[in-house]
């Protein structure tokens, strides 16, 4: 490796523990400043730092690869994240910040859902507990494969394997020293260098390959349905392989699953005060909008690059990183591999810390030791960490995996669990636990069935509808009968959402 590359991310590195070093002093006095920061992120912070926990290596090496591979029809993609991350801004943050505040202070989503329903028994605790730790370990694993893959290219030289361990063993270091506030300032700066990285990078490449003209004019003379939108996908991941109407569908189904990502909505519980969530939700939209688009052509331009220097590539998802190694100054290409580095490995730290969270509180605190003491819990936690760490990296060992294709999975399992729950919970005075319950339980299980049961000629139902679809919608029936059938909310609970309804309005 080039000795400026190894300056760049020497000191960026520097950097970010200098960041998280100062977040973590400020972070750890109580249980709510470790877990949220106090409630008082600013905006800004807020939304970079949803949007980096949220996007990092997909959206660095995984919706490259997926334009490189099938070209603009993947747009539907970006299209639907888009709408959804707006409509989560505007649907689910303001009512959460604020029934979460009124509702005992809940600062988890199993704590929320506890709290909301009143729910004694605790099944509600221990099952939104099962599945975050089931599909945030799916998830964790997605971006243990981003991380190996970046290694394992011409930039570092090492080892896919290695790649793994490097980045999980870095990770879980981090995260045993920093908390909530720890990880939302480091990804919050993550956020803006991504921004400029996915700016800077298809603007150089273009001009490198002689403008915009020059590009599509080659792109279509390689193969003219890299142009169209509307067309069969053509990708590794199986739940792309579909008719055309099907396939739009379900890629536009990716925006459902925001509604019930827990290290993307536990911001919205974070942030200062409902009004600064406008702001937020302006800030998070222009930078979301901006870096989608940059990968997009980042993976676009490629299609051309690589034909045009007759190179060989092995994986389409390392496209960026071979732009940053090609393209740039060794300082340049540093900052740009730091980049995919730290975004990696600040969102595994973010899933890792909301796993290690309900594993030890919801599960570990509620279940098994109820008066376990601080030094315990916190052992607990770390023990958490490393195990979470182990079972991803066993799921992550193939580096066949795509990276879109492991997230895919979990995003699923996410939205179809949480998303319809979440929503009617915040909107709807009737709900009871009963119903949040059975929704929790019909859409994970529906997902788990779409992707793993063989049901048409031996495929999975995931390899011609993505899983969300179905599993969102019989979440929602699920919410609503249930609810229907069993009795209504007692009086402090419809009293208590009374309560949040009249703080929105003043």
């Amino acid at each position: 490796m080039e000795t400026g590359t190894l300056i760049s991310l020497a000191l960026y590195f520097i950097a970010m523990l200098g960041i998280g070093l100062y977040a973590f002093k400020k972070s750890t006095d109580d249980v709510s400043g470790y877990m949220l920061g106090g409630r008082q992120l600013g905006p800004g912070v807020t939304a970079l730092s949803a949007g980096a926990s949220d996007m990092s290596g997909w959206m660095l090496m995984g919706l490259p690869g997926a334009i490189y591979v099938s070209g603009v029809s993947q747009l539907w993609i970006a299209v639907g994240l888009v709408i959804g991350a707006y409509l989560n801004y505007l649907i689910v943050a303001p009512r959460l910040r604020m029934y979460t505040e009124v509702a005992n202070d809940a600062i988890t989503i199993p704590d929320y859902f506890a709290n909301r329903f009143n729910d004694k028994a605790r099944l509600l605790r221990l099952f939104s507990s099962i599945v975050i730790i089931v599909f945030f370990t799916l998830y964790t694993s997605a971006s243990l494969v981003a991380g190996g893959k970046l290694f394992a290219s011409s930039a570092f030289g090492l080892e896919y394997s290695l790649g793994l361990w490097v980045t999980a063993g870095v990770v879980c270091a981090y995260t045993l020293f920093g908390g909530f506030l720890a990880v939302s300032m480091t990804d919050f700066v993550q956020g803006c260098i991504m921004f400029l990285a996915l700016v800077l990078v298809p603007i150089v490449a273009i001009f490198d390959l002689g403008g915009v003209t020059a590009v599509t004019d080659q792109v279509r003379a390689i193969n003219p349905d890299f142009l169209a939108f509307f067309r069969d996908a053509k990708i590794a991941d199986p739940m792309l392989n579909q008719l055309s109407v099907l396939g739009i569908i379900s890629l536009l189904a990716w925006g459902l699953g925001y509604f019930g990502q827990p290290h993307i909505i536990v911001r919205f519980m974070a942030i200062r005060s409902v009004r600064d969530i406008p702001k937020a939700r302006r800030i998070g939209i222009t930078w979301m909008t901006v870096s989608i688009i940059g990968a997009m052509v980042t993976g676009f331009v490629g299609i051309a690059y690589v034909a045009e220097t007759k190179m060989t590539l092995k994986d389409s998802e390392t496209i960026f990183i071979i732009f940053s190694q090609f393209l740039f100054h060794p300082l340049i290409a540093g900052f740009l591999l730091a980049a995919i580095l730290a975004a990696i490995m600040s969102t595994i730290s973010s899933q890792l810390l909301v796993t290690s969270s309900s594993l030890t509180e919801d599960f570990y605190k509620a279940f098994l030791h109820r008066d376990a003491s601080d030094k315990e819990l916190v052992l607990v936690g770390r023990i958490s960490v490393l195990l979470v760490s182990l079972v991803a990296i066993y799921l992550a060992w193939d580096p066949e995996n795509t990276i879109l294709g492991l997230v895919a999975n979990a995003w699923a399992g996410f939205g179809a669990a949480f998303g319809p729950v979440i929503i009617l919970s915040l909107f709807w005075k009737r709900m009871n636990r009963h119903g949040a319950l059975a929704g929790m339980l019909i859409g994970a299980a529906t997902v788990l069935f779409w992707i793993y049961v063989p049901v048409i000629d031996g495929e999975a139902l995931s390899e011609h509808v993505y899983e969300i679809i179905p599993g969102f919608i019989l979440s929602a029936v699920a919410v609503v009968v249930v609810s229907l059938m069993t009795k209504a909310p007692d009086a402090d609970l419809q009293a208590t959402f009374d309560k949040m309804e009249a703080q929105l309005e003043h």
